[in-house]
C-alpha cells in the first residue's frame, strides 16, 4: 500500500463534501437535533492556532453527533464590525469594508483547508446589510417594547481623535492612539434596559448545569446583587436639612464608620467646586482616571477633605468627615459610601493614607479590641463588638437589627442593589450598525419606518479627519422627519459590536429574507446544545446574549430564555516569545536556535504565553497544513493536553501527530481477514467504542486520543483474524471525527459505501463489555506476593487453591501450610503464615 498523500486527500474530500452539501443542516429533518457552535471569529486577517483548536473541538463533536443519528447545525460566520477595521482604514488608506471582506475571504479559505464540517450555506457577516438590517428591526422592536432609552452619560473623550474611547483604550489617562489626555464628557447615549432582567439573569445561572462553575460565578459577580441599607447622614451644622444618602451592604459595621466618601460628580462635590478652586482641581483629576469599578479597585485611592461633617445616626455627638474620593462611582447606589476601614480593604487603604480612625467592630477569632492594627482589613465572620446595642450579635443578626431600627426611626430602609448597569450601546464610530433613529426638533427621537430598513452605511467616507465620518457626511444624515416631514437628522452613533454577537446564533438557525428569523424554525434548533469559546468572553458577550434572548421573549418574538444550554471554555494555544537585541518582538519563523535569522544576533527567549499578534508569537496554520496535512494539525490539537488547559505549541508534537496519521493509514489499509478469533481484541474494541463516545460527550478529547492509541497498538500486535479486521474497521470509524480526510480516503480504499462522514457510530455488544476474568492479588501477612488472572466469580475454594499453587507463594511459604486463609471474591487472597 502506498504512503498516505495528505495534501491530495485533503483537497479531494473537501471538494466532495462541498459538492454533496454534506454538512448542510435540514430544518425539516425528523432526526433529533444537535446545535454545535463555536464563537464566531473577528476577521482580523488570518486564523491562528487558537482558532484551530477551538473549531477542531466543535468539529469533532459535530461529526460525532452526525454519526450518532442527529441532524446537526454547525454554522460559521464573521463578527465583522468594530474598531480594528477603522484603525486599518486610517493606517492603510483603505475602506473598512474592503479590508474586512478581504480578511474574510482569506480566513474562510484557511478554515476550509482544515476540513471543518461547517454548514457554509448559512454563512453570515455582521457588516452586511442583510444581517444588520434585521438587527435594526430588532432594535426597533425593543424600542417599541420599552427596553431602549437615551440619556446623558459620562464617556472617555479623546480630544485629538475626537472620539469616544472604551476604558481599555485609555492608558495612563491618555488615548491609546493619540496620546492625548482623555477627558470625561457627558454625551447623550442609547441604552438597553438589561437591569430590568437582573434578577432573572442571576437566578437563571442556577439552571445552567452544563456551564463551568467559574463562568457562572463571574457572571454572578458582574450582576452583583447585594442586600443592604440605604440611609442618610445629616450634614452639619446642626439644624440643617441637607443630608447625604449612602448605601451599605454591611450595615452591621455602622459603629466602625470613620468617614463618608462621595463621588466626584456628586451634587455636593459639584457645588463645592463652584466656590473652591482646590476642589475643582481634585474633581478634574478624578475625571482623568478610570470609569469602571474594576479600574477604580486597582488605582491609587485619593481623597479631598471637603471640611464638611455629618452626624452619625446612632449618636448625635458623633461626627464623621466628608471626603470626595476617586473610588466612588455616582452610578453605583447613591454616589456616596460609608467608610468602615477595619472591615473593607479599600476603606482601610484610604484611612491609612489620610490618618483616619480604624475601629474594629467584628471580632477576628478572640481579637475584640477596638484599635485595629495592620494593613489588611478583616472581612470574615465573627461576633459584633464595640457596637453598643449590637454587641454579641452575629453579622446577619446585626444587619437585620440595624435595618429594622433605621426603618422604624425613619432614617433608612432595607434595599437591594446591583452592580450591573444598563447596557450603553452607542459608539461614535462609522464601522458599525447604524442606530435606526431620526432626530427631529419638533418630534424628538423618531424610529426609522420599517419599510426604510436597512439604514445602510454610506460607502463614500474618508478617515483623513479625526472623528466619526457619519457626522460630517454631506448628505447621509440629512433626512425628513417620518412624523412631521420637517428637516431632521439621522442618529450618527452606531451600535456596540456586542449587539451583533448577541443574536447571531438565532440568525444561524433561521434566515428568512423578510424578517430577522422565523420563530418556529429558530425554536427547533435553540438553545445551542454546545457552545465553545474563550473564557475572555465569559462575562460581557455571554451576559448580553442571555439578556437579548430574554428581551426577545419579553416582547413575544421568541420563547427561549437561555441561548446556550452547554458551554465549554477551552484553553489557549501558547508559544515562546522572542525579542531582538533592540527590543523588537520576533515571530517564530524569524528565529532559529536562539538566533535572529536575518541578523545572526542572539535573541532573548521569553515566557511561553498565549499567542498574540502584538507579541508576534503566533503560528500560522497554513504552512503547517502544507507540510503535514490538515489531519495532523487536528490530531495534535486534540491529543496533548486537556481541552480546558493551555496547549503549548510544539514542532515535535505536530510531527508525532503526522506519524500517527501515517500509522493509522497503514493499519486500516493493509488489514486482511484471517482465520480464528481474538476475543481480547474484540472486547477492547467494544470498550473503546463506549469510552471514546463518553469522552467526546464530555469534551475530553485527549482521553479519547489516548484510548485510540491503545486500540491501534493492540491491532498492530494482533495476528490476522476476523476480530482484527473488525477492530481496524472500528478504529477507522472512531477516528473519523478527528482525522476526517484520512478516514474518508481509507474508507474508500476499504470499499466502504458512501462517505464515512455519513456512516453510523459503531454499535456496542453489551456482552463484550462484561469481563469474564479478574486480577486477584495474593498476599502473605498483608504483603503482596503475586497476582493471578482467574475466571470471574470463581468460588473461594478455587481462589485458595490457585493461590497455594503459585510458584511464588510456594517459595515464600517454604513448604509450610498457612495458619489462616482470607478470601475476598474476585479481589484478594491473604495467607496468614
Amino acid at each position: 500500500m502506498s504512503r498516505y498523500n495528505a495534501l491530495k486527500a485533503d483537497a479531494h474530500w473537501q471538494g466532495e463534501w462541498d459538492a454533496r452539501r454534506t454538512f448542510a443542516a435540514d430544518d425539516h429533518s425528523p432526526k433529533p437535533r444537535a446545535y454545535v457552535l463555536e464563537m464566531f471569529p473577528y476577521p482580523s486577517g488570518r486564523i491562528h492556532m487558537g482558532h484551530v483548536r477551538n473549531y477542531t473541538m466543535g468539529d469533532v463533536l459535530a461529526r460525532y453527533r452526525r454519526m450518532t443519528g442527529h441532524e446537526v447545525l454547525h454554522p460559521m460566520g464573521w463578527d465583522a464590525f468594530g474598531m480594528p477595521a477603522e484603525n486599518a482604514a486610517m493606517e492603510k488608506g483603505t475602506h473598512p469594508g474592503t479590508w474586512t471582506r478581504a480578511n474574510i475571504a482569506t480566513m474562510k479559505a484557511q478554515l476550509k483547508r482544515l476540513g471543518f464540517a461547517l454548514d457554509w450555506t448559512r454563512e453570515l457577516a455582521t457588516c452586511e446589510p442583510d444581517y444588520y438590517g434585521h438587527e435594526q428591526a430588532l432594535f426597533l422592536d425593543l424600542f417599541a417594547g420599552g427596553l431602549v432609552y437615551r440619556k446623558e452619560s459620562a464617556v472617555n473623550w479623546d480630544p485629538v481623535d475626537m472620539t469616544v474611547l472604551a476604558n481599555e483604550q485609555v492608558i495612563d489617562g491618555r488615548g491609546w492612539r493619540s496620546g492625548a489626555l482623555v477627558e470625561k464628557r457627558k454625551l447623550n447615549q442609547w441604552f438597553l434596559k438589561i437591569t430590568d432582567f437582573a434578577d432573572d439573569l442571576l437566578d437563571g445561572l442556577a439552571e445552567l448545569k452544563d456551564w463551568p462553575d467559574k463562568v457562572r460565578l463571574m457572571q454572578e459577580n458582574w450582576i452583583g446583587r447585594s442586600q443592604g441599607l440605604t440611609f442618610s447622614f445629616q450634614l452639619l451644622p446642626a439644624g440643617g436639612e441637607e443630608r447625604i444618602d449612602v448605601y451599605s451592604t454591611r450595615p452591621d459595621t455602622i459603629f466602625g464608620a470613620s468617614f463618608v466618601a462621595i463621588a466626584a460628580d456628586h451634587p455636593i462635590a459639584r457645588a463645592l467646586a463652584e466656590t473652591r478652586e482646590d476642589a475643582a482641581e481634585f474633581i478634574a483629576r478624578c475625571k482623568a482616571g478610570g470609569t469602571t469599578a474594576a479600574e477604580l479597585e486597582t488605582q491609587e485611592k485619593l481623597g479631598f477633605d471637603t471640611g464638611l461633617t455629618v452626624r452619625h445616626p446612632f449618636d448625635p455627638a458623633w461626627t464623621l468627615p466628608v471626603y470626595i474620593a476617586n473610588f466612588v462611582l455616582m452610578e453605583y447606589g447613591t454616589g456616596a459610601v460609608m467608610g468602615v476601614p477595619a472591615h473593607d480593604q479599600r476603606d482601610l487603604d484610604f484611612a491609612r493614607k489620610y490618618g483616619l480612625a480604624v475601629r474594629r467592630v467584628v471580632s477576628d477569632g478572640d481579637r475584640t479590641d477596638p484599635v485595629f492594627e495592620g494593613d489588611e482589613a478583616y472581612t470574615g465572620p465573627g461576633t459584633i463588638v464595640n457596637s453598643h446595642v449590637l454587641d454579641g450579635m452575629d453579622v446577619a443578626e446585626a444587619k437585620r437589627a440595624v435595618i429594622e431600627r433605621a426603618e422604624a426611626e425613619g432614617w433608612g430602609s432595607g434595599t437591594t442593589v446591583y452592580r450591573l448597569r444598563d447596557w450603553g450601546v452607542s459608539r461614535q464610530r462609522y464601522w458599525g450598525t447604524p442606530i435606526p433613529i431620526i432626530h427631529c426638533a419638533a418630534c424628538g427621537a423618531v424610529p426609522v419606518p420599517r419599510e426604510q430598513l436597512p439604514v445602510t452605511l454610506p460607502e463614500d467616507v474618508t478617515f483623513d479627519v479625526p472623528g466619526n465620518p457619519l457626522d460630517r457626511h454631506p448628505t447621509w444624515k440629512h433626512v425628513a422627519c417620518p412624523s412631521c416631514g420637517a428637516d431632521a437628522v439621522r442618529e450618527t452613533d452606531t451600535l456596540d459590536t456586542f449587539v451583533d454577537s448577541s443574536w447571531y446564533f438565532i440568525r444561524f438557525a433561521s434566515q428568512p429574507d423578510d424578517r430577522p428569523f422565523d420563530r418556529a424554525v429558530a425554536e427547533r434548533w435553540l438553545p445551542v446544545g454546545q457552545y465553545i469559546g474563550g473564557v475572555e468572553h465569559a462575562i460581557l458577550h455571554l451576559l448580553y446574549a442571555r439578556f437579548w434572548t430574554r428581551a426577545l421573549k419579553h416582547i413575544g418574538r421568541l420563547d427561549i430564555a437561555e441561548p446556550f444550554a452547554g458551554l465549554f471554555t477551552q484553553g489557549m494555544v501558547t508559544h515562546e516569545t522572542y525579542r531582538a537585541e533592540d527590543g523588537r518582538w520576533l515571530s517564530p519563523p524569524e528565529v532559529a536556535d536562539g538566533i535572529e535569522i536575518a541578523t545572526g544576533a542572539p535573541v532573548t527567549i521569553g515566557r511561553v504565553e498565549k499567542m498574540s499578534k502584538s507579541k508576534k508569537n503566533t503560528v500560522d496554520p497554513e504552512p503547517i497544513v502544507d507540510q503535514y496535512g490538515a489531519d495532523a494539525v487536528r490530531w495534535f490539537m486534540l491529543s496533548d493536553s486537556p481541552p480546558e488547559r493551555d496547549l503549548p505549541w510544539s514542532e515535535a508534537g505536530i510531527e508525532g501527530a503526522w506519524r500517527f496519521v501515517q500509522r493509522l493509514w497503514r493499519i486500516v489499509t493493509t488489514d486482511a481477514e484471517g482465520e480464528g478469533g481474538d476475543i481480547a481484541l474484540r472486547k477492547l474494541a467494544h470498550r473503546t467504542v463506549r469510552d471514546v463516545a463518553a469522552d467526546i460527550e464530555a469534551l475530553q478529547f485527549n482521553k479519547a486520543v489516548a484510548r485510540l492509541y491503545t486500540l491501534a497498538s493492540a491491532i498492530e500486535k494482533a495476528q490476522p483474524s476476523a476480530d482484527r479486521h473488525a477492530a481496524a474497521h472500528t478504529l477507522l470509524l472512531l477516528t473519523a471525527p478527528m482525522v476526517p480526510h484520512v478516514a474518508e480516503e481509507a474508507w474508500a480504499a476499504r470499499g466502504g459505501a458512501g462517505l464515512i462522514a455519513d456512516a453510523a457510530w459503531p454499535e456496542i455488544d453489551p456482552a463484550m463489555l462484561v469481563d469474564d476474568e479478574v486480577t486477584v492479588a495474593v498476599q502473605i501477612n498483608g504483603k503482596l506476593r503475586d497476582t493471578l488472572t482467574l475466571p470471574k466469580g470463581a468460588p473461594k475454594e478455587a481462589l485458595e487453591a490457585a493461590a497455594l499453587a503459585s510458584d511464588k507463594i510456594v517459595r515464600a511459604l517454604e513448604g509450610k501450610a498457612p495458619r489462616k486463609v482470607i478470601v475476598v471474591p474476585d479481589r484478594l487472597v491473604n495467607l496468614v503464615a
